[in-house]
């Protein structure tokens, strides 16, 4: 391929075109799949449109119509000094390049966990070789360094108002970033280390989402805890679900129900024994 990346379908994540292999290893492990239909190799998505939607006043999602990969609605948090990117779209082109240059100098590339590394490398290049901050404990998931890679770990502030850190849990390194928000109220990106859920009141925490495996109850508290340090008032996951109000609280409730019905408080509501 004439081409220094290629892609992998599936996931989306760019990996050096040079010796890739056989299997995609993010899609091999245990928290994604390989696609029924087997292994391939892309040249990176260049064409499929991108829409860039303004969430909220100073929050814009970047949404990728009939793309590769898993889907996620990467977020750019908007400054008066500048702009962060949160999770990376798994298809770059040159309109919605010119859109997002229009929001303003991107400071911070952010992917919150592995799955969510796209073509971070190719929007990195295209945005002037804005940093791609890449958790140190995740960076042994790189298919392609991009040049402008910095590893990271503990408290990251890419800019005024913005703090980055790492609960972990869905993986080692997987991160989220509190925005004071236009508001002062306060907003968390939280990737797939906490996950909205369709009845946008509780959320959920999981090793992997497509094969439904679960996190202990010790590692859902540690989260919980983890992000209780940030006031926030909305919260979004890594695609278009989102809690409007009280999230913070909502996030309390629902580690604690998950700690407990891992634990067997209530399986007296299963069934007979």
């Amino acid at each position: 391929m004439s081409t220094e990346l290629v892609q992998c379908p599936t996931c989306g994540v760019e990996r050096d075109a040079a010796d890739p292999p056989a299997v995609c290893p993010i899609c091999a492990d245990e928290r994604q799949y390989v696609a029924p239909d087997g292994q391939r190799w892309i040249v990176p998505d260049r064409e499929s449109p991108i829409t860039l939607r303004e969430l909220e006043p100073g929050l814009w999602g970047l949404e990728v119509t009939d793309g590769v990969g898993i889907g996620q609605l990467a977020k750019l948090i908007v400054t008066a000094d500048g702009c962060v990117m949160y999770d990376v779209p798994a298809a770059v082109t040159p309109d919605a390049v010119e859109a997002v240059r229009a929001l303003g100098p991107m400071r911070a590339i952010i992917p919150s966990h592995p799955h969510m590394f796209g073509l971070q490398s190719l929007w990195s290049a295209a945005l002037d070789d804005a940093p791609v901050f890449v958790s140190e404990a995740d960076a042994a998931w790189l298919g392609h360094r991009p040049s402008a890679l910095v590893p990271w770990s503990g408290i990251l502030n890419p800019i005024p108002g913005v703090t980055a850190s790492q609960p972990g849990g869905h993986f080692p390194g997987s991160s989220v970033v509190h925005w004071e928000g236009s508001d002062g109220a306060g907003v968390l990106l939280a990737g797939d280390t906490i996950m909205v859920n369709p009845d946008r009141a509780t959320v959920s925490f999981l090793r992997s989402y497509p094969n439904r495996l679960p996190l202990s109850a010790d590692v859902v508290e540690r989260i919980a805890a983890h992000v209780a340090r940030y006031d926030f008032d909305r919260i979004y996951s890594n695609f278009s679900l989102r809690i409007d109000r009280d999230a913070a609280a909502a996030v309390q409730r629902s580690a604690q129900r998950h700690a407990s019905w891992v634990r067997g408080e209530f399986d007296h509501l299963t069934g007979p024994g």
